[in-house]
């Protein structure tokens, strides 16, 4: 990190503001407060402070990649997609939106005016959901500017995990939208731990967890949705003390390397 300031505002689930180098990114848009069965309960809808460059999207579930939020979003955005995933938006959004699209698969990058934003593998399923035979690689993005910034989309442990590193801010699900995870395809608190130990950063924030819940399920397992946080704060102290595991409040501002 160079001494600049990098800022990673999470409005919540999969959701990032992220500030480098004078560009500004947006990650797996959720502005809404309901998808289907889910509803925010914490934190409040994300207040944009403008349009971003670009928009992030790691894979094509709708928790991810939500239509009504690229919606809301200036369609001469940058929408930087797995592949695969503009035909989805061609047919929901148009072509004045599926026209910005760039689609990447592992190992292929782009740029966004000063930053390099490079597609990196992650352990999930990348299909729309049982309803659509639509499919993609799900991402992980690695941003370069001032920082090398990991967001990690939805994610399980694998193989080849540490050379996506070193970065230096590691923005990583610790969690999920209801009351069980499946292990091989979503991190916990304390995989999430070991995702950052991997992967060799020096910040951490633990995001995709605590915000959308299934209606009508909220006494069951509440801890699912309330301590993936804090519990990865103390993974992290734990397994890899130094590191400076951030827990910010969904509309909260993180600040990296500041002189």
């Amino acid at each position: 990190m160079d001494g600049t300031a990098v800022r990673a505002t999470w409005w919540g689930h999969a959701t990032i503001w992220l500030e480098d180098s004078g560009v500004r990114l947006l990650t797996d848009p959720l502005l809404g407060d309901r998808l289907a069965h889910l509803r925010r309960m914490r934190g409040p809808r994300p207040l944009l402070p403008g349009a971003p460059d670009a928009v992030l999207v790691s894979h094509l579930h709708a928790d991810h990649l939500d239509v009504p939020s690229l919606r809301r979003i200036p369609a001469d955005t940058v929408f930087v997609v797995p592949r695969g995933a503009a035909g989805l938006i061609h047919r929901r959004l148009g072509s004045h939106y599926s026209g910005n699209c760039v689609e990447l698969a592992p190992g292929e990058e782009t740029k966004i005016k000063d930053l390099r934003v490079r597609a990196v593998p992650a352990a999930h399923d990348g299909g729309r959901g049982p309803w659509s035979r639509l499919r993609g690689d799900a991402l992980g993005f690695v941003i370069e500017g001032a920082a090398r910034t990991w967001f990690a989309g939805d994610t399980g442990l694998f193989d080849g995990m540490s050379e996506i590193g070193p970065v230096d801010v590691a923005l990583v699900p610790v969690g999920g939208w209801g009351p069980s995870l499946h292990p091989s395809q979503h991190l916990g608190p304390a995989d999430g731990a070991e995702a950052v130990r991997r992967v060799g950063a020096s910040d951490a924030v633990p995001i995709h967890y605590g915000t959308f819940w299934p209606v009508g399920m909220g006494r069951v397992r509440p801890h699912m949705f309330h301590s993936p946080g804090s519990d990865f704060v103390r993974a992290a102290e734990e397994l890899i003390p130094g590191v400076r595991a951030h827990l910010p409040l969904p509309g909260e501002t993180v600040e990296f390397g500041a002189p």
